[in-house]
């Protein structure tokens, strides 16, 4: 049997998520904003209809999205990571091996029969029945709509996943791997979409007349080799259906954890700048500690904004820990200090971030001789951790937070058009009155 690859993309995620906890958008043009409800980030295929660029600044079309009906929703970070989580979790046995690729998007491996189909006798069964029963199933459990690509490797599966979209007559799965001569479909995509093709190399294939998978795929190898070396043969040879780019089941240890955001408000103050930078550090030693990973240097970084009407200012602060760690009250013991030196009163920060490197597994801890750290302790403060952060995933992020953190900081992300977050906060879940 010969294997296929499929990936599995969900259409218009953030948009989808919003109307799957509230099926009253369901049809309605919709679009999610960034932080502090900045720009567009994601629309639903009815306000796409209406010409709505993405990206665009929110302020500059706020009259003209009131005058369509569209509905406009805060980004709600907390809602996309559940029904993303919960979306992997569905789609793991449908394959044998599964790859999360991004918080919307999967691939997987999977084999394909040598039973009847379309391209019996040229490539093998067609799988798009398998493909409209994992999107039936998904939309069931979790109310989200998905795209399913299959071919034989990952670039093929993303070309069939963009024409699963495409084309409404497939029902949102394309199985290229299935077609008795792929060619026609590949000259349907433009050199542009093809996965791993940036802005340059896109330029570099139009000046020589490649315009179209299907002609990057018969482009001389010789020639791309002399441009992108064999990270340009890998893309040609995924082309042309030799799966050259593996799947990865596990998830390689991250190098670093960072977590930044924009201010609300300008801050002006060394206590404002404090909480952020408390705040920031708290959820980036959650993220280590899910990672089970400690950090052993914390660096602080700060700017003001470019567009106040001063000189731009912008500086970072680093600390080495004796001892690395994922103890949030350590690591705010070594970062705050830092705030002091970054902090300038005629200088109002736009934005603040904490960025954690030298990270190490857990399982590995190099102890130092002048900073003793009994096992005993230790096993506490483990123990400590694990605790808090399960109240906060059971209750809510934020039902257990440190002090330095503040209650209700002026400067937190501005988010006025916030939907509730039903999957992740008992108090979110709706209520229905019964007689």
């Amino acid at each position: 049997m010969a294997f296929a690859t499929v990936l599995i993309d969900g259409n218009n995620f953030y948009a989808s998520c919003e109307a799957a906890l509230d099926p009253a958008l369901i049809g309605r043009p919709l679009v999610v904003l960034s932080n502090n409800d900045g720009c567009i980030v994601a629309r639903s295929a009815e306000a796409r209809a209406l010409g709505i660029a993405m990206g665009v600044p929110y302020f500059q079309v706020r009259r003209q999205l009131e005058r369509q009906g569209v509905v406009v929703r805060s980004s709600n970070y907390a809602l996309y990571a559940d029904m993303s989580q919960r979306l992997m979790a569905t789609l793991e046995p449908w394959v044998e091996e599964l790859e999360v690729y991004s918080i919307d998007e999967a691939f997987g491996r999977l084999h394909r029969p040598a039973g009847a189909g379309p391209g019996k006798g040229s490539r093998g069964g067609d799988l798009s029945a398998w493909g409209l029963a994992l999107r039936r199933q998904v939309r069931r459990h979790l109310g989200l709509p998905v795209a399913v690509g299959i071919a034989g490797s990952k670039t093929l599966a993303k070309v069939a996943n963009r024409l699963a979209k495409q084309n409404p007559i497939q029902q949102g799965v394309f199985d290229l791997g299935a077609v008795p001569d792929p060619d026609p479909w590949l000259e349907q995509v433009p050199v542009e979409e093809v996965w791993g093709i940036g802005r340059k190399l896109s330029r570099w294939c139009r000046l020589r007349g490649v315009a179209t998978a299907r002609q990057l795929r018969d482009l001389p190898s010789g020639e791309l080799r002399a441009r992108c070396g064999v990270v340009g043969l890998r893309l040609q040879q995924d082309l042309r259906g030799h799966s050259c780019l593996l799947l990865q089941s596990v998830v390689p240890a991250k190098q670093e954890t960072c977590v930044s955001r924009s201010f609300s408000e300008p801050v002006t103050s060394l206590a404002a700048l404090r909480e952020a930078i408390a705040t920031y550090l708290s959820r980036a030693a959650e993220k280590l500690r899910r990672q089970r990973q400690r950090t052993g240097t914390v660096t602080v970084f700060v700017r003001s904004s470019p567009f106040n009407g001063t000189s731009l200012y912008a500086n970072a602060a680093t600390t080495t820990l004796p001892l690395a760690s994922n103890d949030t009250a350590v690591l705010l013991a070594a970062a705050l200090p830092l705030a002091e030196r970054l902090f300038k009163p005629h200088k109002p920060l736009q934005k603040a971030g904490v960025l954690l490197q030298n990270l190490q597994p857990v399982e590995q801890l190099q102890h130092h001789l002048l900073v003793p750290l009994p096992p005993e302790q230790q096993q506490r403060r483990e123990a400590l951790m694990a605790t808090i952060d399960g109240l906060n995933r059971r209750y809510g992020r934020g039902t257990v937070q440190w002090a330095a953190c503040g209650l209700r900081p002026a400067w937190a992300m501005k988010r006025e058009r916030l939907s509730r977050s039903a999957t992740t906060r008992p108090a979110d879940l709706p209520v229905v009155w019964a007689d």
